[in-house]
């Protein structure tokens, strides 16, 4: 009986680090800025039969209507109440699109902006997304309802009431970042008022949230909300199944504020994951692919099990947050791919793929200038559909990566090889190297300049496979290159420097 009640407790202590998504389904989307609608749309014809597991979404509640810059992407981090209305659809619509994705078992991941409110120099009235009064300057928000009392002003001892120095962890977790009003989550009401919110959430059916800016709240006061949310909506989850939860806290070594101080509230966003494979695929700073063989806690990134991982995010793609100009994105397409294949493939950590929109860039001094732009809007501020082109990719300036062949095909790849061991590595001492997952999968990259041709172990069963990067499996052949798995496990690869992707992988699905 003891055991069974400690299996219990471990069972339940390890269920925020839990994703909940359905068995076989291991990455999410982040669908940035995308309308209710048009995510339904997608788990429905896209998401769902390409096994993505679930989708993280934008701030669902209420945030103050910016108009200088005209609707900048980051007003939804400015909440104004915990009323679900935004540019991305009121909360008829968030519910018809979380039922809609759940019933085809891609489940929704909402960001949690709870660190704060407004910026103080919001000003007063009715220009929020759902026409709640708010008076940012005296701290009065009606509709949550918050006042003065609620917030951090007489724990902060800055001059200004800001962050001033990210080597005082005080100063972190108790001031105003970038002017935003800072919640005083160590008041019982203010986390009550937070709970409700997620609560509410949870019962129209989400799987779980990203906790925005975690690094700047005390790790015991985000437990203390936690503590107080309930367990996920029967409908579609097993009875007791607690919401999973990924913090966002920026790490990147010497400041005193560390992931690791988060892990007893759930997984937290590896950010020195995509900064660091950046470096090593761009072969800065003398890095090189073959030094990735021990990637993961071997590079000093947290345990893979605590570890939500991306090769960028909506911040870092922009030059914010963390990473700087290492970060690859859609817009380095070619090494973005490899990056975003490398990550798939491997075993580290729970991951997630970024699905953008473009924007016109403007650098001055080496930072864009338009890093502020919107999404794709009509004139009036409202936010475009995401259209499909007769070729599966997107229009109305929608990036959507994840309908990219390599990486929607490199999503079902990871899904394959799941539980498999990482193994069989190779490399050649540079940047071509290889690796399998167990008898289930194999991926092969050429990030030198010059021809790759090799015998390697695969691991794999004998036959003929499809490579799913230049093609796929369709029927019984192959629409891009086949590789040839002999009776001992071996196979050579042979991949020019000049290919458009140059990476292969193959797994056991894909196998003719």
């Amino acid at each position: 009986m003891q055991v069974l009640l400690l299996l219990a407790a471990v069972g339940l202590c390890g269920a925020q680090y839990n994703s909940n998504t359905q068995a076989g389904r291991t990455s999410i989307v982040h669908l940035f800025e995308w309308r209710w609608a048009d995510i339904a749309l997608e788990c429905e014809r896209y998401l769902a039969p390409n096994g993505f597991g679930g989708v993280q979404v934008s701030p669902p509640n209420e945030n103050i209507i910016v108009t200088n810059p005209f609707r900048p992407w980051w007003e939804r981090y400015q909440p104004i109440s915990y009323k679900l209305c935004t540019r991305s659809g009121n909360e008829d619509e968030f519910r018809d699109m979380v039922t809609r994705c759940n019933n085809v078992g891609v489940y929704i991941y909402v960001d949690a902006v709870v660190n704060h409110m407004c910026g103080a120099a919001g000003g007063s009235g009715t220009h929020s997304t759902c026409g709640s009064y708010f008076d940012a300057g005296n701290e009065n928000f009606p509709a949550v309802p918050y006042s003065g009392w609620d917030f951090n002003d007489g724990r902060c001892y800055t001059s200004n009431g800001e962050i001033q120095n990210y080597g005082d962890m005080y100063q972190v977790r108790d001031c105003r970042l970038s002017g935003l009003l800072d919640l005083a989550q160590e008041k019982d009401y203010v986390r009550t008022k937070i709970a409700e919110y997620m609560n509410y959430l949870i019962d129209i059916g989400v799987a779980g949230f990203r906790i925005d800016a975690a690094k700047h709240m005390w790790p015991g006061d985000i437990k203390a909300f936690l503590d107080k949310l309930n367990t996920l909506n029967t409908r579609w989850f097993p009875s007791g199944t607690k919401p999973f939860i990924y913090q966002e806290v920026i790490d990147l070594g010497g400041e005193p504020i560390t992931g690791s101080q988060y892990f007893e509230n759930g997984r937290v966003t590896e950010f020195k994951y995509g900064a660091k494979l950046g470096t090593v695929i761009r072969k800065w700073d003398g890095e090189k692919m073959a030094y990735l063989k021990n990637w993961g806690e071997g590079w000093g990134f947290v345990p893979s099990d605590r570890a939500l991982v991306f090769v960028d995010n909506h911040d870092n793609q922009r030059g914010h947050g963390a990473g700087g100009a290492s970060i690859l994105t859609f817009w380095d397409a070619r090494l973005y791919k490899m990056a975003v294949g490398f990550m798939l493939a491997h075993p580290y950590g729970f991951t997630r793929v970024m699905s953008s929109y473009r924007w016109t860039r403007n650098f001055v001094n080496g930072q864009d200038a338009n890093d502020w732009i919107g999404p794709p809007s009509n004139s009036d501020g409202s936010t475009k559909s995401v259209t499909i082109n007769a070729d599966t990719t997107c229009g109305n300036d929608w990036v959507c990566e994840h309908r990219w062949r390599q990486i929607r095909n490199m999503v079902i790849f990871r899904n394959v090889v799941d539980g498999e061991p990482f193994s069989n590595w190779w490399d050649n001492d540079s940047n071509q190297v290889a690796f399998g997952r167990g008898n289930k999968g194999f991926i092969v990259f050429n990030n030198d300049d010059w021809y790759m041709n090799v015998n390697l172990q695969t691991g794999l069963p004998a036959g003929t496979y499809c490579d799913v990067i230049s093609g796929q499996k369709e029927g019984n052949a192959c629409t891009g290159k086949q590789v040839y798995v002999s009776g001992d496990g071996t196979a050579n690869f042979q991949i020019s420097n000049t290919d458009e992707d140059p990476f292969v992988a193959i797994h056991v699905d894909a196998k003719l």
